[in-house]
């Protein structure tokens, strides 16, 4: 019997990258144990130091590069190894896109029984490489006595303050400025979370693309500015913004909005256009980050979907109704969901707008909802389902299951979950028609996927 030699903090050895991670990182293997390396590539050989070590892994930091990969490129980002916004600057933007494909192949490899070698698992379709991002959500905290905003260091609470990002749209950033030293300015107290104290805790900040109207969010943890109305008007006095408001998320969580939000100048809702719609956007509800891939992948959804005039079909986790929009005038009837009542508000609206009379929105889970209206009656003839990064709830896919419907189109941000929940409804009977990956996030290890789910048909003896 082989002894298993463990390895130690600080060692030194030499390895070679034989795969990528989900997260953009390089794996090798040593002694029957796997070691990421942030920044390997495939291929890459390496002399590394093994920084941490866990039951099943150990991580690692490069000390020397022997052998470089030809997707090795140099980083455009001065702060790219600071900040934790992207992964792949350093990798050719065709090996990411080769990258990502190889993630949702992965994935429906190791937790379906898919044959991905025969299966129609397409290239990923690749976008603008930079300056994308319709909306920045930075973090505010202090440098020295200065207030400054910007992102996480990868696996840490250290904030690096951001200037420029050249994947961020340059009003978007230019705006996002402006605000940071306006609560300089007004010497805003910074929430301090170990102390459950202090006021401002982010900026959020997002620009319609084709219309040019700028929404600013300040996200507090209570309201605890001692000039709100000045501060609030130097921020639509800022070129470009016509609306500001303020949230409070008074939680301990990761997550950036709270529950309350009051707008303290200018409309509402912004405007942003994709394809022949206008949408119309509330503070809190979710829009796509980068609006020019996301017209590629809805007119693909489109195509997938192939409406007859005769088909009911569920528009889940809505948001504001993007994706019902593009689908509505092929359906006989659209009904959406979405948790955030604001966002139901804007789905409706849009609805109205564009004399959808026979698309409805409600407020709630599609686990809820789905169950409900099959039990009225109402059968669903397609599914369209664009989860979170948990993916799908359980209850939902079992919904979409007992429902029988004929057609499941899953939109999706994390390959695991996707794959998990396309194997319990393969089991149950669909069958995959094909995968599109979209690189929605360019620089980053984020991969969109569109799978399209057919219900098989019962063979006749």
């Amino acid at each position: 019997m082989t002894t298993k030699i463990k390895l130690q903090v600080g060692e030194v050895r030499s390895v070679t990258c034989l795969r990528m991670g989900i997260n953009g990182e390089g794996i090798a293997t040593l002694e029957r144990q796997i070691v990421f390396i942030p920044g390997l590539l495939v291929g890459e050989t390496a002399q590394i130091e093994i920084t941490e070590i866990h039951n099943n892994f150990a991580n690692a930091k490069i000390l020397k590069r022997d052998v470089r990969s030809p997707d090795r490129v140099t980083p455009l980002c001065p702060i790219y190894s600071q900040c934790g916004g992207c992964q792949l600057q350093h990798m050719s933007y065709e090996g990411q896109l080769r990258y990502k494909e190889d993630m949702v192949r992965n994935a429906f490899t190791k937790s379906t029984k898919l044959n991905v070698e025969k299966s129609d698992i397409r290239p990923t379709i690749g976008t603008t490489e930079w300056e994308y991002r319709n909306k920045s959500q930075f973090a505010v905290g202090k440098e020295g006595t200065q207030i400054v905003s910007g992102l996480y260091s990868a696996n840490s609470n250290r904030l690096v303050a951001i200037d420029e990002c050249i994947v961020q749209n340059k009003e978007t950033l230019r705006v996002n400025k402006a605000v940071t030293k306006i609560l300089n300015d007004y010497n805003v107290p910074v929430y301090n979370s170990a102390k459950q104290d202090g006021v401002i805790r982010n900026i959020v900040v997002r620009t319609g693309i084709k219309t040019g109207e700028i929404q600013v969010v300040l996200v507090a943890f209570k309201d605890g500015f001692k000039d709100l109305e000045g501060l609030s008007r130097d921020i639509y006095d800022i070129p470009g913004v016509i609306s500001v408001a303020l949230n409070i998320n008074d939680k301990m969580t990761s997550r950036v909005f709270g529950e309350q939000t009051e707008i303290l100048r200018g409309v509402e809702r912004i405007e942003e256009k994709m394809g022949e719609f206008t949408y119309q956007l509330s503070p809190r509800a979710f829009f796509q980050l980068n609006p020019e891939q996301a017209e590629r992948m809805y007119g693909e959804i489109v195509k997938a979907a192939a409406l007859t005039g005769e088909e009911r079909v569920v528009d889940a986790y809505a948001g504001v109704g993007s994706i019902g929009l593009w689908i509505a005038n092929g359906a006989k009837e659209v009904r959406g969901m979405e948790i955030v009542e604001e966002a139901v508000e804007d789905a409706t609206a849009h609805m109205k707008q564009y004399g959808f009379n026979h698309a409805q929105y409600v407020v709630g889970k599609a686990e809820t909802w789905i169950p409900r209206w099959v039990k009225e009656g109402w059968i669903p003839d397609v599914f369209i389902v664009d989860p979170p990064r948990s993916g799908c709830d359980t209850q939902l896919l079992n919904a979409m299951i007992s429902s029988k419907a004929k057609k499941i189109i899953y939109v999706s941000c994390n390959p695991q979950t996707l794959a998990r929940d396309c194997d319990h409804l393969m089991k149950a009977g669909y069958k995959v028609s094909y995968i599109q990956p979209y690189d929605m996030f360019p620089q980053t290890a984020h991969v969109e996927a569109i799978v399209v789910l057919e219900k098989k048909k019962k063979k006749k003896f």
